[in-house]
């Protein structure tokens, strides 16, 4: 038997301060073609909380909850070759594609209809074992201990793909507005690839700004504050729709904004009413959304990171306290990422 954390139903975090249940369940066994790892570590994600609230595709419930792992194999199922007895593999949100689509073919197996999430399609990693697919692992760098690691593997690699859906030039102007778990990352790793591009910070709390200011950001505000100037591209991380617009006003003519949200609340959706054209659309603004990760995606930033030695600022919890991590995160209370350690 493990030790997990399991979400039963979909729950208002407004009211219900224990979303997730403790339970004492099997170890999973691997099927043909899976490992079975022993959990170190497991980022807690803000899409966690479009799950639990029901922003996202409905869960199969109960689901163990959580994309963001780095565990030791301690099984292989047949078929696996290549992974030996006790590496380190990491797992993302990308659990499974079907592999054979023209999506999936042409490197967009995130896009891919099929597309199956850890920890909402199958179990994740709040618990101490799970079961995943060998293809859908990634050695993890020995430079990184577990609790850097995992968040790497979800706010580091979304970033990383944000930061390449924006069409950034060196020197050019970078917005970022939030900055929680990928946010930072995203600030750290524009620093290694973009040396000459100022990077302009944009989030609602003062603890935030200052930790922005912190890590090397050149003008912090607040979501609605204007910069000395208006930026090239905006990556957005935050689950409002008031970022969004404020973000396309303080666009330059043909800049993008990048949208980095699995979902965005439904409790301010009365600020679409308010979208003008002039003001945020003209002059041939884009807006993009990010859209899950690929394996690509993984790989290549787990490389960066191990070779520019990114390593994020994390918040460790214990596996049974994952409902106080999440709350935490809800509420802006966790600075930068946040970890649970079964």
């Amino acid at each position: 038997m493990m030790r997990a954390m399991l979400l039963e139903r979909i729950t208002d975090l407004h009211v219900e301060a224990e979303p997730l249940v403790f339970r004492e369940v099997p170890v999973p066994e691997p099927q043909r073609g899976e490992l079975l790892l022993r959990v170190g570590a497991c980022g807690v994600c803000h899409t966690e909380l479009d799950e639990i609230e029901g922003r996202t595709s409905p869960p199969r419930f109960p689901v163990i909850l959580g994309h963001q792992v780095v565990g030791r194999v301690v099984a292989c199922g047949d078929g696996v070759a290549g992974i030996e007895i006790g590496s380190r593999r990491g797992v993302a949100w990308i659990f499974s594609s079907c592999g054979h689509c023209s999506l999936c073919l042409s490197g967009n197996e995130n896009l891919c209809p099929e597309f199956r999430a850890t920890g909402r399609d199958a179990d994740g990693g709040y618990a101490e074992y799970m079961t995943v697919l060998a293809d859908f692992t990634y050695p993890v760098p020995d430079v990184f201990t577990d609790a850097e690691a995992a968040p790497l593997l979800c706010g580091g690699a979304i970033g990383y793909r944000s930061l390449m859906l924006a069409n950034l030039r060196d020197g050019q102007i970078l917005g970022l507005t939030g900055f929680g778990a990928s946010g930072h990352q995203v600030l750290k790793l524009s620093r290694y690839l973009f040396p000459k591009s100022p990077v302009f910070v944009f989030a609602r709390s003062e603890k935030d700004r200052e930790f922005a200011l912190s890590l090397g950001a050149d003008w912090v505000g607040e979501i609605t504050a204007d910069p000395p100037e208006p930026c090239d591209s905006i990556i957005d991380t935050t689950p409002a729709w008031l970022p969004v617009l404020s973000a396309l006003e303080r666009l330059r003519p043909g800049g993008r904004l990048v949208i980095n949200a699995i979902r965005k609340e439904s409790r301010d959706n009365d600020l679409l009413a308010g979208i003008s054209y002039e003001r945020h659309l003209w002059m041939e603004k884009e807006i993009k959304s990010v859209a899950n990760i690929t394996r690509a995606d993984v790989s290549a930033f787990l490389d960066i990171a191990a070779r520019m030695g990114l390593k994020p600022e994390v918040r460790c919890y214990p596996l049974e306290e994952a409902n106080r991590a999440l709350l935490d995160l809800r509420h802006g209370r966790a600075k930068g990422a946040a970890v649970l350690i079964p």
